[in-house]
């Protein structure tokens, strides 16, 4: 109980209070995210310096998951480390990751039992999936 209690936290103080999701005028990257099957759009906004994410935000509508889960970003990092924690998320959300890479993912471990919830599979990635992509191809606004 105690993790279902943590889990809403997360969730609630990141849909009320969200500390990425504004617009970010110079980003250097912006890619939208979408999920067809149940309306999740966010634009996910880069801001480099080098290598590492030094600004990050989102402007967009979805469900709770799908804007906890994207609010919950990882700026200040290299971008080789943050597609590894984007990977390892992944691996969380499908079952595969171990406690440790868990616990690497800190805020976001919250989300692990989106795991047993299928529906929510995809709305709990959306966020990571585009800064995935963002990261790898980098579209330029």
């Amino acid at each position: 109980m105690e993790n279902r209690s943590f889990y809403n936290e997360i969730l609630t103080e990141h849909n009320l209070h969200p500390e990425f999701k504004h617009d970010l005028p110079d980003a250097d990257i912006v890619l939208e995210g979408v999920n067809p099957s149940c309306g999740d759009d966010i634009f996910l906004k880069l801001k480099l310096d080098g290598d590492t994410i030094a600004d990050g935000a989102f402007v967009g509508d979805g469900c709770a998951i799908s804007q906890a889960s994207a609010d919950i970003m990882i700026v200040g990092r290299k971008k080789d480390e943050a597609l590894k924690l984007g990977e390892t998320f992944l691996k969380m959300i499908q079952g595969e990751a171990t406690e440790e890479e868990i616990d690497s993912l800190e805020e976001a471990s919250a989300l692990r039992d989106i795991a047993h919830m299928p529906a929510r599979v995809k709305c709990a990635v959306l966020g990571w999936r585009t800064l995935k992509e963002a990261l790898q191809d980098g579209e330029k606004p």
